[in-house]
């Protein structure tokens, strides 16, 4: 099934923990299909990572600055457009079985119209979390970040991330966040990836609605699982917060409120 395929996959490098990205970067190697090959992109202006992780499956590149999660995926966009036939777009602390990606493909390959897919995402204690989504309003997005909205607006947040439906079941959704994605490489190429006026946060829910542009679905598909660590950043730092921020009104402003 997996002879004539080759997988690339992406990870953007900058202020990570280091037992989490050992974990997320052994998994992809541990994927069996022969032909891989997993881009590190070193988002550091010393190269931190340049002798950390040495591999004959690995790439480094480094930009020498912080130019973004979009913008560090997308420099090895040509690189992928004439080798690859599914990418997968990684955060770097997620972790995964072997059999996860061989099954997902099977199921991309399936479906002609659909683009991406995504599998269930667990947290490190087993418990859901809630990667599959509507797109966004501005209300949601507040009640996520304050408490006293947040009980207000319940009922925007449960919608929002399809409480209501049986999740363990695949669907299509609107979009499915971006601590992993699999794509057909010649749709993500075609959307020349991610749109690289958002630095941080907010470019995964505007892929999506580009993939609807082009006319393609993303499926949720929880029939597999991966393990993801979720640091919350925005919710903590200061500086994080107005990234998203910035990037949830550049959003808006693009697609409408």
């Amino acid at each position: 099934m997996t002879e004539n395929i080759f997988l690339t996959g992406s990870i953007v490098l900058f202020d990570e923990n280091l037992s989490d990205l050992d974990g997320t970067i052994n998994s992809f190697l541990g994927i069996p299909i022969a032909n891989k090959k997993l881009y590190l992109i070193d988002n550091t202006t010393e190269n931190f990572f340049e002798y950390v992780f040495v591999h004959e499956n690995i790439e480094y590149t480094s930009n020498e600055k912080n130019i973004g999660f979009g913008s560090g995926h997308n420099r090895i966009l040509n690189k992928i457009s004439e080798i690859s036939d599914y990418h997968l777009i990684l955060n770097p602390d997620v972790s995964f079985e072997k059999s996860v990606i061989p099954n997902l493909i099977l199921e991309l390959k399936k479906h002609q119209n659909v683009a991406m897919i995504a599998p269930k995402v667990l947290f490190p204690d087993g418990s859901h979390q809630y990667s599959c989504r509507r797109y966004p309003v501005v209300i949601e997005l507040l009640a996520r970040r304050f408490k006293i909205l947040k009980h207000l607006f319940e009922n925007k947040v449960f919608r929002g991330e399809y409480r209501e439906k049986e999740l363990s079941k695949p669907f299509f959704a609107e979009y499915l966040t971006g601590c992993f994605q699999l794509y057909k490489t010649a749709d993500f190429v075609k959307l020349n990836g991610f749109d690289e006026r958002y630095f941080l946060y907010m470019e995964d829910v505007d892929i999506c609605k580009k993939l609807d542009i082009l006319g393609k679905k993303k499926l949720y598909y929880p029939q597999e699982q991966i393990i993801h660590v979720l640091k919350q950043g925005s919710l903590k730092n200061v500086n994080l917060f107005l990234n998203h921020l910035t990037s949830a009104i550049k959003y808006f402003l693009k697609w409408g409120f």
